[in-house]
């Protein structure tokens, strides 16, 4: 047990709540806010790659806290960039007036971007940046009289957040149906996963090429001249993992250039090291017309998302805008905050100082094989997806009661393992920092078998 006394303990200074009554007026988002608060999972301290809890408990984070904390916890580049920052400018508006940060962080991005991508829009979220593409594409469009393509294509299984354009392009059921009919006009392209062809698979599938096609059979229903973009993740991550189908994102790209569809890469979980490349879009040699960005931009430690768009979308809108007006009706209040660039900008020069990128290639197969030796054989487990530093891991779900085996090994995993893993569905997916160590690893991988076995 660690001493609360020690002031440099990450959780030191935080106490503990003292009963489920106090956590009442916080409406926890996308969880079971009834089951949490009578039995809380509560966090009051991060270093590196763990969390701290109020009793003291090191929590080895096997999820990069959202998918976002690719650099680790509380780096002290990152902190000392942010305070530096507050201390000095601690907000500007980017409405009609700029700072010099902004400036520096959207060439960065952009020099690290595939190339063709060399314009920096910026949010605060992936839904925010997933809301902003689908806007920038609409009004493309229109800037070069093309005001019929209003169509927008997503896929099932997608996740693209959870703001209207987002959960329209999304395919997700519990997102979508409590919601209303979404935005009008948009269709969905069929997932990629396929387990009788796919199961157990490292890497990206085999099957499933021929999946890409379907956009042709949408093209011919809808007619090209009504679509404005396709929106895919090149790896669908929130549904439970699906890597794409080796060859498929190319063939989307095909499809797309030849009907003068703009293709858009929902980078928000593959961005920034996770498949191993500053961006998936760069492991699978496709460059989409526009990525959208957010997470590990930062390593989570303040809320940043943005896009990055392409020469000639930019274009289209300073040459078809008269001098001196706006050329897009679109931004946010905190777009480019300087506090979110600052953070940015120390993230970055770690990924490339550590080579994390790097790093994350090189123990891509070693994870992907404790993932498989690990746990392939528990009777639990219906298949195990990897890809990069990610794992998904479809647990067998018991009867009439979808979610339960799952949520059990959340628990599970989190008060007898000192684990954090993260659950969707009856799927637990995987996805640590990218300064996880090989020991780590296995240690990852060993907890979660000892909690498959447990929940047994």
């Amino acid at each position: 047990m660690l001493d609360h006394s020690d002031a440099n303990h990450p959780a030191a200074g935080h106490t503990p709540l003292s009963a489920p009554n106090d956590l009442e007026a916080f409406w926890m988002p996308y969880s079971a806010n009834r089951s949490f608060k009578a039995a809380p999972r509560m966090i009051t301290g991060a270093k590196d790659n763990h969390y701290y809890t109020p009793e003291g408990r090191a929590i080895l984070d096997g999820t990069a806290g959202l998918w976002c904390c690719n650099a680790g916890h509380c780096r002290e580049p990152v902190v000392d960039a942010i305070q530096k920052q507050a201390a000095s400018l601690d907000f500007a508006p980017t409405f009609q007036f700029g700072h010099p940060i902004a400036f520096e962080l959207a060439s960065r991005i952009a020099s690290e971007a595939p190339d063709g991508l060399d314009h920096v829009f910026f949010a605060n979220s992936g839904s925010e940046g997933v809301d902003t593409a689908l806007k920038i594409a609409l009004a493309y469009h229109r800037m070069k009289g093309e005001g019929s393509r209003s169509r927008l294509i997503g896929r099932e299984r997608g996740y693209h957040g959870s703001g209207f354009g987002g959960i329209s392009v999304g395919g997700i059921v519990n997102n979508r149906k409590f919601f209303g009919s979404m935005l009008t006009g948009v269709d969905h392209l069929p997932h990629t996963y396929n387990r009788s062809e796919q199961a157990f698979t490292k890497g990206e599938p085999d099957w499933g090429v021929h999946l890409a096609d379907e956009l042709e059979s949408i093209v011919a229903l809808h007619g090209a001249d009504t679509i404005s973009a396709v929106i895919v993740e090149p790896m669908a991550g929130s549904t439970g993992v699906l890597p794409p189908p080796k060859g498929y994102l190319k063939r989307l790209r095909e499809i797309t250039l030849q009907h003068g569809i703009l293709l858009i890469f929902d980078e928000v979980i593959s961005a920034f090291g996770r498949l191993g490349n500053a961006f998936a879009a760069q492991r699978y040699g496709v460059i989409p017309d526009m990525i959208v960005f957010a997470k590990g931009i930062t390593s989570g430690t303040v809320p940043m998302g943005g896009v990055i768009a392409s020469a000639d979308i930019y274009n289209a809108f300073m040459d078809n805008s008269p001098e001196g007006m706006i050329e897009l009706f679109h931004g946010y209040t905190y777009s480019g905050h300087p506090l979110a660039c600052a953070a940015a900008l120390a993230t970055l020069n770690i990924y490339r100082d550590e080579g994390l990128y790097e790093q994350a290639a090189k123990l891509e197969p070693m994870f992907a094989d404790a993932a498989h030796s690990y746990l392939a054989d528990l009777d639990l487990v219906q298949d195990i997806r990897t890809c990069g530093i990610v794992a998904g891991i479809d647990l067998d779900p018991v009867e009439g009661k979808p979610t339960a085996r799952a949520f059990a090994a959340m628990n599970e995993a989190f008060y007898k393992q000192d684990m954090m893993i993260r659950v969707t569905g009856d799927t637990v997916a995987l996805s640590p920092p990218l300064t996880f160590t090989e020991s780590e690893i296995d240690q990852t991988f060993s907890g979660l078998k000892k909690t498959l076995q447990a929940i047994g």
